[in-house]
Formats: C-alpha cells, sequence, structure tokens
C-alpha cells in the first residue's frame, strides 16, 4: 500500500465520504470530549494529519487550538477550504510533514494512520515525535482488534491493532500514553480506541 492508491482511492469517493463524515455532528460525542480533553490547551501548533474534510480541524479551531490540517487528497482540501474559509489547510503527508523538529505543540492522527502497514508505522510515529515539542501531545484514533490485521475497510486495506500493541509502539517512539477510550463495534461500526500520549525526554 503506498500513499498513491491511498490518494487515489479517496479521491474517488470523496464526494460521498464527506456526506457521510464530514461534521463535527457526525462525530461521536465522546470522541469529541477526548479530542478537546488533550488537545485544547496546547499553546503553540497543532497539526490535523489527514483531516478529511477538515471538520475536526475546525473544531480544533472553535476551542481556541492553532490548529492546521494536512491531508493527501486534493478534493479534501478543496472542500475544507470552501467549508471552513477561517482555516488552514495544506496539501501534504504524515510521512513528509513539512515542519522543523520540536516545533509542534500537539497532533491529531484520527484514523490517519491506519491504511498504514505494521512495518511503516515505527517510522512515521519518529517522525511525529520529531516533529514535536517537548511536553507535546499526540491523539490517535484507530481500528481495536485482538491482533495485528488488515481488513477489507470500505475505500482501502486498513489495518485494526490491538491497544496495547500500539500504545507500545507509541512508547517505543518516545511517547507515554495518558489515556485511552475504548468503544465496543455495533451494528457496522468496528471496535475503536483512542489514545492520548505525551512526548517523553529524549
Amino acid at each position: 500500500m503506498n500513499l498513491a492508491q491511498v490518494r487515489q482511492a479517496y479521491g474517488s469517493v470523496a464526494e460521498l465520504y464527506i456526506g457521510l463524515f464530514g461534521t463535527r455532528e457526525q462525530v461521536h460525542a465522546d470522541d469529541l470530549a477526548f479530542i478537546g480533553r488533550h488537545l485544547a490547551a496546547r499553546p503553540g501548533p497543532v497539526l490535523d494529519l489527514g483531516c478529511g474534510p477538515g471538520h475536526l480541524t475546525d473544531h480544533l479551531r472553535s476551542l481556541g487550538v492553532d490548529a492546521t490540517g494536512i491531508e493527501l487528497v486534493p478534493e479534501f482540501i478543496a472542500h475544507a477550504q470552501a467549508a471552513h474559509p477561517g482555516g488552514r489547510y495544506r496539501l501534504g503527508s504524515m510521512t513528509d510533514l513539512g515542519v522543523a523538529d520540536h516545533s509542534i505543540a500537539g497532533i491529531l492522527a484520527w484514523y490517519s494512520t491506519i491504511h498504514l502497514p505494521p512495518q511503516d508505522l515505527d517510522g512515521v510515529l519518529a517522525g511525529f515525535r520529531r516533529a514535536m515539542a517537548p511536553g507535546g501531545t499526540l491523539v490517535l484514533g484507530i481500528f481495536d482488534g485482538a491482533e495485528v490485521a488488515a481488513f477489507d475497510h470500505k475505500v482501502v486495506t486498513a489495518y485494526r491493532w490491538p491497544v496495547d500493541e500500539f500504545s507500545a509502539r507509541l512508547a517505543r517512539a518516545g511517547f507515554a500514553e495518558v489515556e485511552r477510550l475504548r468503544r465496543p463495534g455495533e451494528g457496522t461500526l468496528r471496535p475503536h480506541a483512542a489514545i492520548a500520549a505525551v512526548a517523553t525526554e529524549e
């Protein structure tokens, strides 16, 4: 799986995706509270990586966060700029953040790492840590599972992770978990987990 495949897959269903997931009202209230709890008080710039239609970037900005949305898919960036004209959105990738080392106060990666093959995760998390200022906060949303495994996501292949294993990967990259939120699957919704972690001393 490469970034070009992910970009093309999401671009082909962008309008449908925006309709299903493109507003903060379509985000679970517990998730919005979790994101706000860990990122609203961050002084300094925060990146919303894989920001999609831009609704969570806009939510962070409504909480007073200096947030910028970064996204691979041009169709999502165009929508975000039109729907949230006061926000900042740019094309980019989580594998090349385009920021100085230790310059970012927080990162939101909400379901943004789900398409990374497991062997690529450590390198991406290390990149997040390099970008992070001391004490910076990382918040992620992932699919929860009993083992690391690929599955047929509606758009393109994705991976589920045991939360403890993902947290161990975060620790390896220089982050210490401070809170997790888990929600079992219901109907067509897969089991979900969110993790908040703080950059540790290098």
